[in-house]
């Protein structure tokens, strides 16, 4: 008998809290019987008004919104493949990614509408959806796609059948799509379940995007256990400290740079925050300054570590509330698998290494993807041997506690987004001139980790910084570009394979400080 699919949380949780408020986005509120009707009727008018068939794609590029909750849940249920799309992408990169999935809807809200009407040919979109109003081109509204539509359940899919495609970047330059499928979105939230408290009482606060799987527990968990989920298009600590108030938010996910961000607002107070119960983050590790002073606020606040990827939904550690406030050497770990997920740090050649030996991390378990989209060798090699292949360095002590040594080849995570220096270099290599480029992440009090570019030209070849931020800003999204550009007339160092030794470029940056390099 199934049961991993959505039709099981959703449809029941909407019936038996009915009247209860289930969404709030400032003046907007329903409760779970309206936000059900709408979702429904999404589900049957995409069919319907927009010709969508099961399996279609169909892609979101917008703010955070209850129309974007709309469309996670219409998707999951109506049997079409939602594909978000991440807010910071150049239009190349849009262009690409569209066409790579074959999306031929997509919708987009007023502030991105241009953007989407500016790849549309190139990239073969047929209908442009306007989520809420606004005065930008489009073909139809959400709201006219909804009010085409009956509040009919569509027939339950299998648990295998792919529910969403969500690229995620690529160390050739090339995004790759992750497809996860309806099994892996319900295993996740069990996982999560496992690890934190969620129930009708708990009210969340999306902040982070919702292009993120770090969204997930909120996009599905929330409404499957009839709490309330509020809403801030764009994350600014401000409002943010507002909403926690004026909705008595219990629980919420952030990435270190964001909790940074709130409590130097100039309006925080610990008491602001007296009603939240949960602060999970994640994305990279949390200084020990500031976790002194997220640990500071009350006594009771349970803070949660996640450690994941998007090609398992997010969800592969966890450190507990427990850990964070034994404190010690654990803080610098990444936790411990969690419930039905199994790690092993492998060498090269798949021989799985005893505790504290480094390896690369990999992991075995129900929530990981489906596969990589049209990449059947990628897809393969991801899951060499029956294990799926983070690409991290890492090692697990005699307690099980997992320790990252190395970002995913060489992934730099800054402001919670991750950025994988080959993109950028792909980028600069192309300038007229350039002989070598190397890019890592070197400590920023802002953003954690900032992009930082060491460039070696052609000699009689002249270009200044500015040159070659505004050439990669033509070619990759602004948060990829680099910060800094450093320009060296000697070769960068080379392993014995030929590599770039990041690990001594980094070297000086770091000294003294909490990332390993």
């Amino acid at each position: 008998m199934k049961e991993l699919v959505y039709h099981r949380s959703l449809i029941p949780a909407s019936n038996r809290y009915a009247n209860k408020t289930a969404v709030i986005d400032g003046d907007y509120r329903c409760t779970y019987g309206e936000h059900l009707e709408r979702v429904l009727r999404l589900a049957n008018g995409m069919h319907r008004e927009l010709g969508m068939n099961k399996g279609d794609r169909f892609a979101v590029l917008s703010l955070n919104s209850h129309h974007y909750i709309e469309l996670y849940h219409a998707g999951v249920l109506g049997g079409t493949m939602i594909n978000p799309l991440n807010l910071r992408l150049a239009p190349l990169e849009l262009e690409y990614i569209l066409k790579d999935s074959g999306t031929e809807v997509v919708f987009v809200d007023a502030p991105f509408a241009h953007v989407i009407e500016r790849v549309r040919n190139a990239a073969g979109i047929k209908k442009i959806v306007l989520m809420g109003s606004g005065n930008v081109a489009h073909d139809v509204t959400q709201d006219d796609v909804i009010a085409a539509g009956d509040a009919t359940i569509p027939d339950e899919p299998e648990e295998d059948e792919p529910a969403i495609l969500m690229y995620t970047g690529g160390t050739t330059g090339l995004p790759k799509g992750v497809v996860i499928d309806h099994r892996a979105v319900v295993l996740n939230l069990y996982k999560v379940a496992g690890m934190v408290h969620i129930d009708e009482n708990q009210v969340y606060l999306h902040q982070v995007p919702m292009f993120h799987a770090a969204g997930f527990p909120g996009m599905f968990g929330i409404p499957a256990t009839g709490g309330i989920s509020t809403i801030i298009p764009l994350f600014d600590p401000g409002p943010i400290l507002d909403i926690i108030e004026r909705d008595e938010v219990t629980i919420t996910v952030m990435v270190p740079t964001m909790i940074q961000m709130v409590l130097d607002h100039p309006s925080f107070s610990n008491e602001r925050l007296a009603t939240l119960e949960t602060l999970a983050y994640g994305a990279s590790p949390m200084p020990t300054a500031l976790m002194e002073r997220v640990l500071a606020i009350s006594p009771s606040l349970k803070v949660i570590q996640d450690y994941g990827m998007t090609e398992n939904c997010g969800v592969l550690s966890m450190l507990s509330p427990d850990d964070h406030r034994a404190g010690g050497a654990r803080m610098r770990s990444a936790g411990r698998p969690v419930i039905n997920t199994v790690v092993s740090i492998q060498d090269a050649d798949g021989t799985i290494l005893p505790a504290g030996s480094t390896g690369e991390v990999c992991a075995q378990a129900g929530n990981y993807m489906r596969e990589y989209w049209h990449r059947p060798e990628q897809t393969e090699t991801a899951f060499a041997g029956g294990w799926f292949h983070t690409g991290d360095a890492g090692y697990l002590d005699e307690d099980g506690y997992l320790f990252l040594v190395d970002r995913v080849k060489d992934m730099i995570v800054t402001g919670g987004e991750n950025v994988y220096s080959a993109e950028v270099e792909n980028a600069i290599a192309s300038y007229p001139g350039v002989a070598q480029a190397a890019v890592i992440g070197i400590p920023s009090e802002k953003w954690g980790e900032a992009v930082h570019a060491i460039v070696v030209l052609t000699p009689g070849v002249a270009v200044s910084e500015d040159g070659i931020k505004a050439w990669c800003r033509d070619r990759i999204a602004a948060y990829k570009v680099p910060k800094s550009v450093e320009f060296r007339t000697e070769a960068l160092p080379l392993s014995g394979a030929l590599k770039v030794l990041k690990r001594d470029l980094r070297a000086p940056y770091w000294e003294g400080r909490e990332r390993s390099v």
